[in-house]
């Protein structure tokens, strides 16, 4: 437990790491929608686009990952001049992520388009142009880097074959590294390994550290083989090797070697697990943790990021919450929210989740200050209507200004608890505004519920729910029961 304990109480250090990133980003674009025929014009389905989302690729969800975890992230790539472009850099503004962006007149941006009906993905469509950087780029791009290594934690070169790490530019940015004594950690691309030479760290999946090497890596003992000889022969200090199902293992020359197994929880999607790793085992080498420890950290947040749809990240709170339940870090249960405790950001990822399952969410909300049967009704017919029932509560500032200096009688946390206990709720969220308008603007809700005493044109959110399709459900009321009513009766 102590390797535990010390990843928890090191985890408020990442605010302070620095990690600057150098590599290829993209733009992954996710297309959903129904089909619900098939073309006259040939025989392919039709997708009627319902939404789209839109989310920083390859070294930009690096980068993403890097600032979900509360550390400083530094993006220095190239891009074309065009309009992914243009929306890379502001999604990179958006994130609060610095950036060294090098502008090239001919290079297409890389997008990736991916079309989704349900859970299945129909068809995926690329635009790229994976060309070596100029000259005159590659000037440009180790000039910045350089300049920005003495503030930086640590490193990552992250390699997707678009034409920036070219091996002058890893070569150079390798070597100014070592000069200033910082890690630099590479996710690597290709067979040829030999190019990363002076790398600290290198970060192979099992197939990648097989094709490197020529060598099975299935067992721990192959793992470890095969590793050795990339670092006797691509002068390397260490290899973390990623093994989905098998976890992780982290062989360097003169230790015996470190086998982590896998974090298990419902995999929904791999996609961009691997940045998460690289991610977070630099930032972790950033915030001064040892290799193991940081490891551990990118093996948890390796474990979060599978459970979510698309590419995704892995934030602090989410880490904290999985080492608070572990056994034996009982002295953190303090700092550990309820189970069914979420954040906007948790509720509105799982409704997207969901979505792409093609099951539906329900939210409603209240002050639910004194929890009579009138609301265990009306949350009965909301989870009735729903496949998962998100319950949004006033904070104590909001009810005070709704209800007055009197109220809540009951604070937020306890009101949260009561209502988490309750097996038709699956989330609750505690929302500071007046009106929950911005949380439901954030979660996109299938199903939106209130009580049937409102008129559809009181309900909030009504309008933003019926834009995009969804359900507005008044659920009957049980008569009698009003906790204003029962405050009174109790202060008569």
């Amino acid at each position: 437990m102590t390797v535990n304990n010390d990843i928890f109480n090191s985890l408020e250090a990442l605010s302070a790491a620095r990690v600057l990133c150098v590599g290829d980003v993209m733009l992954d674009q996710f297309i959903y929608g129904a089909i619900e025929r098939i073309s006259p014009e040939a025989p392919i389905p039709v997708l009627l686009v319902e939404r789209e989302k839109h989310m920083l690729g390859g070294a930009g969800n690096v980068a993403a990952n890097v600032a979900a975890l509360g550390a400083a992230a530094v993006l220095a790539t190239v891009v074309g001049a065009d309009a992914t472009g243009a929306e890379i850099k502001n999604q990179l503004m958006a994130l609060g992520i610095d950036y060294v962006l090098e502008t090239e007149a001919g290079r297409a941006t890389t997008r990736k388009s991916r079309f989704i009906c349900g859970p299945q993905q129909v068809l995926r469509v690329d635009r790229e142009k994976t060309v070596p950087v100029s000259a005159a780029t590659e000037d440009r791009i180790i000039a910045r880097v350089t300049a920005l290594l003495p503030q930086a934690g640590a490193v990552i070169l992250s390699d997707y074959k678009k034409g920036l790490l070219t091996d002058t530019i890893v070569s150079a940015v390798i070597a100014a590294a070592r000069h200033h004594g910082k890690p630099v950690i590479v996710d690597p691309k290709g067979r040829d390994f030999g190019r990363y030479r002076g790398a600290t760290v290198i970060t192979p999946n099992r197939k990648e550290l097989e094709e490197a090497t020529g060598m099975k890596a299935g067992t721990d003992d192959e793992v470890r083989a095969a590793a050795l000889k990339l670092i006797a022969e691509c002068g390397v200090d260490t290899v973390l090797a990623t093994r989905s199902k098998d976890g992780m293992s982290i062989v360097a020359r003169d230790a015996e070697p470190v086998h982590l197994p896998a974090q298990v929880r419902e995999v929904y999607d791999v996609s961009g697990a691997g940045d998460t790793v690289v991610a977070a085992f630099a930032a972790g080498l950033a915030a001064g943790l040892p290799v193991e420890n940081a490891a551990l950290l990118a093996n948890i947040a390796a474990g979060i990021v599978v459970g979510k749809p698309g590419t995704a990240t892995a934030r602090r709170d989410e880490i904290r919450d999985v080492l608070a339940a572990r056994p034996g870090a009982q002295k953190f249960s303090a700092l550990r929210s309820a189970s069914k405790w979420g954040t906007a950001e948790d509720a509105a990822t799982q409704a997207e989740r969901l979505r792409t399952r093609g099951l539906k969410t329900g939210f409603t909300n209240g002050c639910f200050d004194l929890l009579h049967p009138g609301h265990v009704s009306l949350l009965r017919q909301a989870r009735a209507a729903c496949d998962f029932l998100i319950v949004a509560i006033n904070s104590d500032a909001s009810v005070k200004r709704l209800k007055g200096s009197g109220r809540p009688v009951q604070n937020d946390a306890a009101r949260a608890d009561i209502l988490s206990a309750l097996d038709m709720v699956d989330m609750v969220v505690v929302f500071e505004e007046d009106t929950p308008i911005e949380l439901i603007r954030r979660i996109k809700p299938d199903v939106l519920v209130k009580g049937g005493q409102y008129k559809l044109e009181e309900v909030v959110g009504h309008d933003v729910v019926m834009s995009y399709g969804g359900t507005i459900v008044r659920a009957d009321m049980e008569e009698g029961f009003s906790t204003t009513h029962t405050i009174s009766r109790m202060k008569a």
